[in-house]
């Protein structure tokens, strides 16, 4: 064996004695959860009924939970709000990083409150915006109607409203974590291409639309992986805010999961749902990291 060889073999022996003890807690902490809820997924088994055991029947939840027709309702309640909300956080986050990279006076404090939302644990950003629509002394329907009682509105008894204000919920906490994605991208753009643009006589749409936008690339679609992998997984915002109604309007796959699990007992069934969400996150990630993901190391030709 060479020196090198030898010196190659140290460091890589000292760089997984290193890494050895995080990847010990992901297997604990992380990947057994997945494991097990895999393995409930495929058994029948009932909280407080014993004597039932548990019984292994394969994929019979998968095959229920397709010819569910709640669950189905719950998909598409999911995939609704990935959407808006993945949409609305990006662009909201791309015009934050837009004005807080630009130079003024107190940008560092501005900086700062921006990213308050993002650091207020999500079951008290719930609660503050149910708060705001309460249908009795919210926030509101007092600065919409004052003194007149009889004119508030319930807001989270439609339908269409509870969804949107879920969604509103949702992008005003989590905008600035896509701002901070993004303003990532914009400080490694060379203010040299800015400059010569201005020297051509390029606007500010112009400048934006040929130098910002196609360089802030890799940002943007690293920020919609984020997003949409966590948008997926929201659960938090509508145990607080809505409890999935009114009827089945922010009923999201999540919830539903919860739902069957904890509150009926189904401990099978639910754990399906929950392995269903996960293996459509993951399929989604690995769509995106084979369509998209590669051109992020892709090296512009000079």
């Amino acid at each position: 064996m060479t020196p090198e060889s030898r010196m190659a073999r140290t460091d890589a022996v000292a760089g997984w004695t290193m890494v050895a003890p995080a990847c010990l807690v992901i297997l604990l902490f992380a990947l057994y959860p997945v494991v097990d809820s895999l393995w409930l997924s495929l058994h029948r088994s009932l909280v407080g009924v014993p004597e039932l055991g548990t019984v292994f029947i394969g994929l019979d939840n998968y095959v229920a939970l397709v010819r569910d027709p709640v669950a189905r309702r719950a998909a598409l309640v999911t995939l609704a709000f990935v959407g808006c909300s993945t949409l609305l956080e990006l662009s909201g986050g791309l015009i934050i990083a837009l004005v807080i990279h630009e130079r003024f006076r107190g940008r560092g404090v501005v900086r700062a409150a921006i990213l308050i939302p993002w650091a207020i644990p999500t079951v008290v950003a719930s609660q503050l915006w149910r708060y705001v629509f309460n249908d009795q002394y919210g926030l509101a329907n007092l600065l919409l109607y004052g003194d007149r009682i009889a004119d508030y509105i319930p807001w989270l008894a439609s339908p269409v409203v509870a969804f949107g204000i879920v969604v509103l919920a949702d992008v005003w906490k989590t905008s600035s974590f896509a701002a901070l994605l993004i303003l990532a991208g914009l400080q490694v753009i060379p203010d040299d291409l800015y400059d010569a643009a201005r020297v051509d006589g390029a606007g500010m749409w112009q400048r934006f639309r040929h130098i910002t936008l196609p360089l802030l690339k890799p940002a943007l679609l690293l920020a919609l992986l984020f997003r949409t992998m966590d948008a997926f997984r929201v659960f938090d915002l509508v145990f607080v805010m809505t409890q999935g109604g009114p009827g089945d309007a922010t009923q999201v796959l999540q919830f539903y999961g919860y739902q069957t699990l904890f509150a009926e007992g189904r401990l099978g069934y639910g754990s399906a749902v929950s392995v269903a969400v996960f293996l459509l996150i993951l399929l989604l990630s690995l769509i995106y990291l084979r369509a998209i993901g590669s051109r992020l190391l892709e090296r512009r030709p000079s």
